[in-house]
C-alpha cells in the first residue's frame, strides 16, 4: 500500500513539471520580452492624421490611399489665360504712299496698255475706240470714257505729240481731272461740342464692312485718337466677335449685346458710351444690308434717326468691293436714297479689282472715295490719294 501511494506521488510531481514547462513556452511565444526588437522600416514614419482629419465628418475621407502621391508632387491648377497684348498701329499718314507698289503691280496692265494705244505712229479710229474700250472694261464707265476719249484726241491733235512721257502726262491729267484731285477727302474723326465724331459704316455682306471698320479704329488709335466701337449687326453673330477682336487688339472698347438686339439701341448705347468716356470718334458697325429688302434698309434709315437723338452724325461710309463693278454701283444708288452717304470705302483694290469704279461711282453719286483697301493685312486701309493712286495705273 506503501509502494501505491508513492507512485502516485511520483506521477502527480512529473505531471505538474510538464505542465509547467509548457505553460512557460507558451507566454514566452505569445509576449515579447522587454529586449525584443522590432522589425526594421525602410519608408517614411507616417506622419499623424491631421486635425481637420481626425474630426472630420462622418464617411469623409482625410486620409489620402497609400498610392496618393505626395502633396508637393500634385499637378498645378491651369493658369488663367492672359489678356490680349495691346498693339499699337502705325499711323495712318503716308500709308497709300507705302501700297503704291502693290497698287502698280495689280493695275499696271491697264495703264501701260492705255499708253501703249496713244503712242502708236497713227491714230486712226479703231485705235482710240479700242482705247474707249479699255477704259470702260476697267469700270471708268461710258460716259466718262467717252469724255477722257474727246479732251485727249482734241489735245493730242492738236499738240502732235507721241513722246511716251508727253502722252503720259495728259493721260495723268485727264484721268485726276475724272477723279477729282481737289475733292475734300478727309474723314470727319474729331470731336466737337464736348461731343465725340461719330462714323456709320454702311455696306452690303460681303463687302468687307466689319473688316474695314476694325481697321479704320486701328488707324485712328495708330494716330493717337482714342475710339469706341458699335456692334450693331446683330443679325450677325460673327459680326459682333469680329468686331471685338478687332476692338481688343488696340484697346478699344466695344459696346454689343445679345444677338437679335434691336441695332438703334447698340448705336444709341455706344454714342452714349463715347460721350461718357471723353472718346475721340465713335465708329458704329451696322447690318449688312441686301439692297432688295426694303424693310432692312429703312431699319438703317432708323439706326440714323436714333443715334441723332443722341449726337450729330458726322460720316456715313458705304463700303463698296471694288471687284463688283456696276452691281457696286447699284448698291451705292440705294444706300444713297436711305442714309446721307459722306463717302465712300473702297475695298478689294487689289489683286484683279478695277480702279475705274472710283471714276464712276464718284460721277453717278457725287460723293468722293475717301478710303481703300488695298490688302488683308491689319493696316492695309489707307487714306485715298488721288495722285498716289493715278501714277500707280501709269507705272
Amino acid at each position: 500500500m506503501d509502494i501505491t501511494l508513492l507512485v502516485s506521488i511520483i506521477v502527480v510531481v512529473a505531471l505538474l513539471a510538464v505542465g509547467g514547462f509548457f505553460l512557460v513556452r507558451t507566454r514566452r511565444s505569445v509576449t515579447p520580452g522587454k529586449e525584443e526588437t522590432k522589425p526594421e522600416v525602410t519608408g517614411e514614419p507616417e506622419e499623424a492624421a491631421p486635425e481637420e482629419d481626425r474630426e472630420r465628418d462622418a464617411g469623409t475621407v482625410g486620409t489620402p490611399p497609400a498610392h496618393a502621391p505626395p502633396a508637393e508632387e500634385a499637378a498645378p491648377a491651369p493658369a488663367e489665360p492672359a489678356a490680349p497684348e495691346i498693339e499699337t498701329p502705325p499711323p495712318s499718314a503716308g500709308r497709300m504712299v507705302r501700297l503704291r507698289a502693290r497698287l502698280a503691280r495689280s493695275q499696271s496692265s491697264f495703264g501701260q496698255g492705255l499708253l501703249t494705244l496713244l503712242s502708236a505712229k497713227t491714230l486712226d479710229e479703231d485705235t482710240w475706240e479700242e482705247i474707249e474700250d479699255t477704259l470702260i472694261t476697267a469700270d471708268i464707265g461710258v460716259t466718262s470714257a467717252t469724255q477722257i476719249v474727246e479732251n485727249l484726241r482734241t489735245r493730242v491733235k492738236v499738240l502732235g505729240t507721241r513722246d511716251t512721257e508727253e502722252v503720259r502726262g495728259l493721260l495723268r491729267e485727264e484721268l485726276l481731272n475724272q477723279i477729282g484731285a481737289d475733292a475734300d477727302r478727309a474723314v470727319r474723326t474729331e470731336p466737337h461740342s464736348g461731343r465725340p465724331a461719330v462714323i456709320m459704316v454702311v455696306g452690303v455682306n460681303g463687302t468687307g464692312k466689319t473688316t474695314t471698320t476694325g481697321k479704320l479704329a486701328r488707324a485712328l488709335v495708330g494716330d493717337g485718337r482714342s475710339v469706341v466701337l458699335g456692334a450693331a449687326d446683330t443679325f450677325r453673330a460673327a459680326a459682333t466677335e469680329q468686331l471685338q477682336t478687332w476692338g481688343g487688339r488696340v484697346g478699344a472698347p466695344v459696346v454689343r449685346k445679345e444677338e437679335g438686339a434691336d441695332p438703334a439701341s447698340v448705336a444709341f448705347d455706344a454714342v452714349a458710351r463715347g460721350i461718357e468716356d471723353g472718346a475721340d470718334t465713335v465708329i458704329i458697325d451696322t447690318a449688312g444690308r441686301l439692297h432688295t429688302k426694303t424693310g432692312l434698309m429703312d431699319e438703317l434709315g432708323k439706326v440714323k434717326r436714333v443715334v441723332e437723338k443722341k449726337s450729330q452724325v458726322d460720316e456715313v461710309l458705304l463700303v463698296l468691293d471694288a471687284t463688283t463693278g456696276q452691281n457696286g454701283l447699284r448698291q451705292a444708288r440705294v444706300f444713297a436714297e436711305v442714309v446721307n452717304v459722306t463717302g465712300i470705302a473702297l475695298t478689294k483694290l487689289d489683286g484683279t479689282a478695277k480702279g475705274g469704279i472710283i471714276v464712276q461711282v464718284q460721277r453717278e453719286l457725287g460723293v468722293p472715295v475717301k478710303l481703300v483697301g488695298l490688302g488683308e493685312g491689319p493696316d492695309d486701309l489707307a487714306p485715298f490719294d488721288p495722285e498716289v493712286f493715278v501714277d500707280a495705273i501709269l507705272g
